[in-house]
This record gives C-alpha cells, structure tokens and sequence, in this order.
C-alpha cells in the first residue's frame, strides 16, 4: 500500500490543481466502494496525467504485491489456522491424509495430517504484520521486503503430538514454508515437551 500511495502521490503532484484536491482529500468522506483511490486515480484519468494503459501497468503491479492481501481479511482464527492453511497444505502434497482413528487408533485430534507410513504432522500458519500498529490486519499487512518490525504469532507448539511441523507464513506478496522437525532443540521448552492435547489454532 506504500508503494501505491507514493505513486499516486507523484503522479498527483503533476498536476495544476494539485494542491486543491490535497485539501479536497483531507475532507473526503470515504464510503465503499468510493475511495481516496478511486477519487485521485479519476482525476488523474481526467487530466490525462495517468493514461489507460499506465493505468493498468499500475493495476497490475499493485494485484502482484499483494496476492495473498485476502488471507489478511480472513478474521476468523479458525477459518485461516485450518480452512485456509490446511487446505492450502493439502494442494501442494496430496499425499497427505486426514487422520483418523484407521490411521491410528490412538488419534483424538492432536495434529493435522497423516503421511504413510508413520509421519504425523501440525500445520502452523501465521501472517506478518506491523508489529506497532493497531489497525486491523488486512491494513497492517506487510510485504515480505518491508523494513517495518512485524509480527507473527504462533500458538499452542506442542511437539509430543506430532513428528514434524510445517510452518506457512504468509506477507502480502509471499507465502513461505518451513518443516522442521518436532524434536528440533529449539521447540523444546517447558511442559510443551511432555503435553499432548487437542491445540487452539493459531491466528
């Protein structure tokens, strides 16, 4: 978003009546689908400073930086710690199987996925965002070259449930993946060694 509203900014003060639409935007009630965008980029389209066709080259830019903005509105927890991450996890290895109590008898919900023959795994997902902002998440969201302190939470790591972890991280323009082993030192703290009960998904 930075970057788009420093193009626009330059693009604005190309303008002759720049500094009146300035002020027109400090007083400009925002209602959706009519923005501050829609009001700048019309403007400029009118005067013919911004052209069709750079338009779209703007356009196209912006939707590049910002493919996964949408898992940023996801407010439910659950709706990206499981429907989005897992699902996502499963289209990149199919192999993948749901556990249950066939796989093992044992099985009462305590990680994400079984891989034959004997590999369990927990899907952690999180997504970056500016760690001084108080906004909501789709606004706070941050690209991966940003050089803003973000933040990312994950919750509930408990490695007696599983044998490997795979970590999605999600900025605005990237998605990354990590697996690592659950007995990796790093993982092993307190009683999350020892403990192995059903986990509140992460945000």
């Amino acid at each position: 978003m930075e970057k788009l509203k420093a193009q626009l900014a330059e693009l604005l003060n190309r303008l002759d009546d720049a500094e009146e639409i300035h002020f027109r935007l400090q007083e400009l009630i925002s209602i959706y689908p009519f923005s501050e965008y829609e009001y700048i980029i019309s403007h400029l389209l009118a005067s013919g400073r911004l052209l069709l066709e750079e338009y779209y080259e703007l356009r196209n830019e912006y939707f590049d930086r910002n493919l996964y903005l949408y898992l940023f509105e996801i407010s439910a927890p659950r709706g990206f710690g499981e429907v989005w991450a897992q699902g996502h996890l499963k289209e990149l290895v199919p192999n993948l199987q749901r556990p249950s109590k066939k796989t093992d008898p044992n099985y009462s919900g305590e990680y994400d996925f079984f891989l034959p023959p004997n590999i369990r795994i927990e899907a952690k997902a999180s997504r970056a965002v500016d760690f001084d902002s108080n906004a909501p998440l789709y606004v706070k969201a941050l690209a991966s070259d940003s050089q803003r302190q973000f933040d990312m939470n994950f919750q509930q790591i408990k490695p007696a449930c599983c044998d490997v972890f795979v970590w999605l991280a999600a900025w605005r323009d990237v998605i990354r993946h990590w697996v690592i082993p659950s007995q990796q030192p790093i993982l092993l703290k307190g009683s999350a060694q020892r403990e192995c009960r059903r986990r509140t998904v992460a945000s």
